[in-house]
C-alpha cells in the first residue's frame, strides 16, 4: 500500500517540481518525455469529438493523467486523477512544494511561468488540475 502512496507523489513532482512541465508543449514532447521518466504510465488510445487531450493511467489504475490539447496539438492544461486512499499526503506534498493561494489550490511559480493548481475533490476520488495563471 506504501508503494501506491508512493508513486503519485512522485509522479507529481515530476510533472510540477523542479522537472520540466509539459504545459506548453507539443505532443510528440509530452509521449517522448512520458516514455522516458514515467515508465509506469501507459498510453491510451482515446477518441473524442470534443476535447483534444493524450491519456496515461498507471498500472493499477490508481491513477490517471490527462494531457488537454489544443488545436496544434500544444498542452495547455493537465489533470490527474488519484482514488482517494492518497489524499491527505497528495495535500502535504501540495503544501510543502507550492504556495498556497486559497482553499485547496495553489501556485507553482518555479517554471518561469505561474501555474495555478487546484484539488478537486470526488465521491470515489480526486482531481489535481494544472493550468496557467490567466
Amino acid at each position: 500500500m506504501k508503494l501506491f502512496s508512493f508513486f503519485p507523489a512522485v509522479f507529481l513532482i515530476y510533472i510540477t517540481g523542479n522537472s520540466q512541465n509539459l504545459i506548453g508543449f507539443k505532443t510528440d514532447y509530452i509521449s517522448k518525455y512520458m516514455t522516458c521518466n514515467m515508465r509506469e504510465m501507459t498510453m491510451e488510445k482515446v477518441n473524442n469529438n470534443s476535447f483534444r487531450y493524450l491519456k496515461y493511467t498507471d498500472k493499477n489504475d490508481t491513477q490517471t493523467m490527462l494531457f488537454f490539447l489544443n488545436p496544434d496539438s500544444v498542452c495547455n492544461n493537465i489533470r490527474i486523477v488519484c482514488n482517494n486512499s492518497i489524499r491527505d499526503a497528495k495535500i502535504k506534498e501540495l503544501d510543502s512544494s507550492f504556495s498556497k493561494s486559497g482553499n485547496s489550490s495553489w501556485i507553482d511559480r518555479r517554471s518561469g511561468k505561474n501555474h495555478n493548481i487546484r484539488l478537486v475533490d470526488d465521491e470515489w476520488s480526486f482531481s489535481i488540475n494544472i493550468e496557467p495563471e490567466k
